[in-house]
């Protein structure tokens, strides 16, 4: 999942901007997206921009069952490398996993992963699965299940 829509009129650093008027409202219709479509989320990794922490938030709040949640510095500015390390990182009894990130660096790891170009506009979502586990995360390792934008 890519942050949601943040706010540029704040005047403050990159990594510390706040959420837009939009995105909170946009957030929480991804948490019922994802509430609705996705069963069982066993662990998120959030980056650790403002941003992402305020949509991980307002997500979490729509959800029946909230996971837990690692943030992790090395998803803000990431690479698709850097992505795809973080996933390969992650514990095999975690069945469904949610990065939320940033761009490029996720629509990169979306397309290395799958072999689909997927743009992820604030608050996009992409669902992707796998017969492999997380250590064997690389180039066409899953497919593309679905993708989302919530607008609202």
């Amino acid at each position: 999942m890519r942050h949601a829509k943040s706010d540029w009129s704040s005047g403050v650093d990159d990594h510390e901007r706040p959420l837009a008027k939009r995105g909170r409202r946009e957030a929480g219709l991804a948490g019922d997206w994802l509430r609705e479509q996705v069963a069982d989320v066993g662990l998120v990794v959030c980056s650790s921009a403002t941003r992402a922490r305020q949509t991980w938030k307002r997500v979490a709040k729509r959800l029946d069952t909230v996971p837990e949640l690692r943030v992790d510095d090395r998803l803000y500015g990431a690479s698709d490398r850097q992505l795809r390390d973080v996933l390969r990182e992650l514990p095999d009894a975690t069945r469904t996993a949610l990065l939320i990130g940033h761009n490029p660096g996720l629509e990169d790891l979306v397309a290395e992963l799958t072999g689909v170009e997927c743009p992820l506009k604030t608050s996009s979502i992409a669902v992707l699965s796998s017969r492999f586990g997380w250590a064997a995360a690389g180039v066409r390792w899953g497919r593309l299940d679905s993708t989302v934008t919530p607008r609202g």
